[in-house]
């Protein structure tokens, strides 16, 4: 009788491919959520949830990403505090897109990634660019860009 094994992937025969997505016009929150697939790498035939089989993506026109709801950039706030007391600090989603418009993409797809050093591992193969440039075209090679589906 043959037995039958699952297949698990090594850390070695893994390959990280390079995806460039436009968020010009796209919902934040479906977009977050396409790219933490990307870099969770769940696309792949070869996908196992204990390894970082992802690829790399670089986002690209962050600063015209679209938001839903029309109080949404005035009451959305975004919270940091460094642990002395009295130092909370608040910025509605307004001010950020003003200031680091990247800053919006990433924390939305942070908090879509697993909350351990796995996550941050994938994390790390996230740019952001507020405008259409991006210094990755070594590493795309050939624009592979994935549509506004």
């Amino acid at each position: 009788m043959e037995t039958r094994r699952t297949y698990t992937p090594r850390a070695s025969e893994v390959t990280h491919n390079w995806v460039v997505l436009d968020a010009a016009g796209r919902p934040l929150g479906r977009l977050a959520g396409q790219v933490a697939q990307l870099l969770k790498g769940k696309h792949k035939p070869s996908y196992s949830p204990h390894l970082d089989v992802g690829d790399y993506v670089v986002v690209v026109n962050a600063a015209r990403v679209g938001i839903t709801g029309k109080n949404k950039p005035q009451q959305k706030m975004y919270y940091r505090h460094s642990g002395y007391l009295g130092s909370l600090r608040a910025v509605s989603l307004e001010q950020m897109m003003a200031r680091r418009p990247e800053r919006v993409i990433e924390h939305a797809v942070r908090g879509m990634l697993p909350k351990n050093s796995l996550g941050r591992s994938m994390f790390r193969k996230l740019r952001v660019y507020a405008g259409p440039d991006h210094p990755h075209r070594a590493q795309v090679g050939e624009e592979v860009t994935v549509t506004n589906d």
